[in-house]
């Protein structure tokens, strides 16, 4: 048997009533990621050769999330076992192992399947193996019996339990690797003889054992095993998916100053030798080069940061930022849409959307690129080595040439040829003595008020 002989099925049938949510519970983010994803993400390392997603009756919602993965329909919620069984038609002719898993649960690692997998195949006349935990309060969690040789012998939801039963320390995680020659055989002996009347999965133990066949148990973490129903569930989820995120980006060469008030998702990359001070935060869709350094207060999504390049602090790239290298983004600049050429300056009090920057480009404090016109967006094109003076506004579509100048203050709302200067503030003029005179009026008013 091969890797490629696996299947994966994963439960995501929940309504997930604790939630409080119009959205299906395992189309909730964590790290920027539906959790559902995460799971997909995870069994896709195991190289599974059929996964199917069991989901709920009217779950459209998650049918266009997993477009392209097999799906099945659970049309009532009758139990984990009842689940599995509505994959019938897509298993039937499967003999590999069959690994089940649970969408509200995304914080399983590719490792944890691997050797769930591997634990079913190396024991004697495998059935199941089981994945437990041994939490420090063990709570109502179902507890895992096994014999004195370690074998697995039973699975007791902890309503069905019995006073000796609930000492047990070793709890059901739920997650299943079984022989899919049997699986169906044995799911068509399950019953809902129990205090909730539903068709567990975890009878599949007792069944297998009947026929002879060996359980066993692959203990992990608890937190692999941390299931979410309620939106607290999720916030403890996502605090744990963080610290992990942040432990690998460290190893791979990023420098944190504070490391818990920087907020990443599940797909941010990075090179090496990047410092990021404190309250960053990384929507999806990220790509950060080797040596850039982001300051403090800023976020970032759907942005391309190019090598030795430095980002605020307090500045916002929006999706379609493309920053080159060794350019510079300070404080309260946002970009959006726009390519940022290698060198470019953009340091101050900024708006930067559907335009381009130039090499050795610098834009100063309080320009904005005006894009939007009521009806459309349009495009600014800034030319390498421009000089775009502060508080300048740019009218797309228009075109400032390599090398100009736009001079402060300037509305430009038509082409800038290159190595031109264009302004077009009103000339100043001069009135000797006429702030004095005026000061004077309002404060001979005001004291008159007063009388």
């Amino acid at each position: 048997m091969t890797n490629s002989d696996v299947a994966v099925v994963v439960l995501a049938a929940g309504k997930g009533t604790r939630m409080e949510s119009e959205i299906p519970k395992v189309l909730h983010g964590v790290a920027g990621r539906p959790m559902l994803m995460h799971v997909l993400d995870a069994a896709a390392a195991v190289a599974p050769q059929r996964t199917i997603v069991v989901v709920g009756h009217g779950m459209d919602a998650v049918a266009q999330v997993v477009n392209g993965v097999a799906m099945v329909t659970q049309e009532s919620q009758l139990g984990t076992g009842h689940a599995v069984l509505q994959t019938q038609p897509e298993l039937n002719d499967f003999d590999g192992d069959v690994l089940v898993l649970f969408a509200d649960s995304p914080l399983i690692t590719s490792a944890t399947m691997r050797r769930l997998v591997d634990a079913r195949r190396n024991a004697v006349n495998p059935a199941v193996a089981v994945l437990g935990f041994r939490p420090l309060d063990p709570a109502d969690y179902g507890r895992l019996v096994t014999n004195g040789s370690g074998q697995l012998e039973a699975i007791v939801e902890f309503r069905d339990a019995d006073a000796t039963q609930r000492e047990i320390g070793l709890c059901n995680g739920g997650v299943m690797a079984i022989d899919g020659a049997v699986l169906f055989k044995y799911l068509s002996q399950v019953g809902s003889d129990n205090a909730k009347g539903e068709y567990y999965l975890t009878d599949l133990i007792e069944i297998a054992r009947r026929d002879g066949r060996e359980c066993v148990v692959v203990e992990c973490p608890e937190e692999e095993t941390y299931g979410i129903n309620s939106r607290t569930d999720l916030a403890a989820a996502e605090a744990v998916m963080q610290q992990r995120l942040r432990a690998t980006a460290m190893a791979g060469g990023v420098t944190m100053v504070d490391p818990d008030s920087v907020y990443l998702s599940s797909d941010t990359t990075f090179g090496r030798d990047v410092v990021l001070e404190p309250q960053v935060y990384f929507g999806p869709g990220v790509r950060i080069g080797d040596g850039v350094h982001i300051r403090a207060f800023s976020h970032l999504e759907g942005a391309t940061v190019a090598a030795g390049a430095t980002i605020g602090p307090y500045a916002r790239l929006r999706p379609g930022a493309d920053i080159g290298a060794a350019a510079r983004i300070g404080n309260f600049v946002e970009v959006k849409a726009s390519t940022v050429e290698t060198g470019a300056k953009v340091n101050h009090l900024t708006y930067i959307g559907d335009a381009r920057v130039g090499e050795g480009a610098n834009v100063g404090a309080g320009t904005i690129t005006c894009n939007y016109d009521g009806v459309a967006k349009h495009h600014t094109d800034i030319g390498a080595g421009a000089f775009i003076g502060s508080n300048s506004s740019l009218v797309a579509p228009v075109k400032i040439g390599d090398g100009a100048i736009v001079g402060a203050g300037s509305a430009i709302s038509r082409d800038v040829p290159a190595g031109a200067l264009a302004v077009t503030r009103a000339e100043q003029s001069e009135k000797p003595g006429w702030a004095k005179k005026f000061f004077g009026r309002l404060k001979a008013r005001s004291n008159s008020e007063k009388s």
